[in-house]
């Protein structure tokens, strides 16, 4: 794997950079209701030292009814300046599957303009595993300001969405396990409507991860896409249940050097509540 601070590195290197002076390390661990899991708790059970937790339910937009919306500017400024990261800081975000909602905060730093970011490669678990140090206190952060640019290219939203569906272009790439995809399997929110948006491809983000849930290697990624039907070279559209997901595909195609990607941010859990936009069953 070749290490890049602007999308992912390895344990091997944040083990290396691990007390450098302006590194940032952010526990962005996340899971669906029923994973039964409590990513604060065990953030404070025990996180990679200097970790600081970023919760994504409470880092976001709390005008909006959909789930972890990405936040307004100045909100997103107030909690990074309470949490210490701001300009100058290489961040590093991992979490406590492998790779998963990481890659959703890695999204989020980068639509608010911040290239210095990566994801950690297999994550806690793989931290763990290698016998690398761990600690259950968390940071005394020092404010820092930020500088945000908002990267209005980076999201789209339903209308935006709607207009791609309609004419093929940008390609819309859905991340969600193929059942779902399919309309086969109910989805874990209530009172969605099962299927996928017209036109779009199924590309489970599960298959651009190798079973220890490190990344693919780019040539590998670049074959998962075009099986799908995905021209990884034209612009792309990335979708999910509620935009965490779509963020590893975007991840990977930042790594396969696709730069002309968004994501929908309001994902499956707002299309699907749409009684009035039309979705499709089945495998395409």
């Amino acid at each position: 794997m070749v290490d890049d601070p602007k999308t992912l590195v390895s344990t091997a290197w944040l083990a290396k950079h691990l007390k450098d002076p302006d590194l940032r390390l952010l526990d962005a661990s996340w899971y669906l209701p029923d994973a039964g899991r409590d990513a604060k708790a065990e953030y404070d059970a025990g996180h990679i030292p200097g970790a600081r937790f970023f919760d994504i339910d409470e880092i976001s937009d709390g005008r909006s009814d959909l789930p972890h919306m990405a936040p307004p500017v100045e909100k997103f400024m107030s909690r990074m300046r309470a949490m210490g990261v701001g300009d100058g800081h290489q961040v590093v975000v991992y979490d406590g599957a492998g790779l998963l909602s990481a890659a959703r905060v890695w999204w989020l730093f980068r639509l608010m303009g911040q290239e210095n970011v990566a994801v950690l490669d297999g994550g806690l678990p793989k931290w763990v595993a290698e016998g690398q140090p761990t600690e259950d206190m968390p940071p005394i952060p020092r404010d820092r300001h930020m500088t945000v640019r908002l990267q209005n290219q980076l999201v789209r939203d339903v209308t935006q969405v709607a207009q791609a569906s309609k004419l093929g272009d940008p390609q819309i790439v859905d991340a969600r396990p193929p059942a779902r995809f399919r309309g086969d399997a109910p989805e874990p929110r209530e009172g969605l409507r099962a299927g996928h948006i017209p036109g779009s491809r199924n590309v489970h983000y599960e298959t651009l991860l190798n079973d220890d849930k490190t990344m693919k290697a780019p040539e590998a990624l670049r074959a998962v896409f075009e099986a799908a039907g995905v021209d990884p070279v034209k612009p792309v559209i990335t979708t999910c249940g509620s935009g965490v997901t779509a963020a590893i595909l975007a991840l990977a195609l930042e790594r396969m050097g696709q730069t002309t990607w968004s994501l929908y941010d309001g994902s499956w859990a707002e299309w699907g509540m749409f009684p009035t936009v039309p979705i499709a069953t089945g495998d395409a």
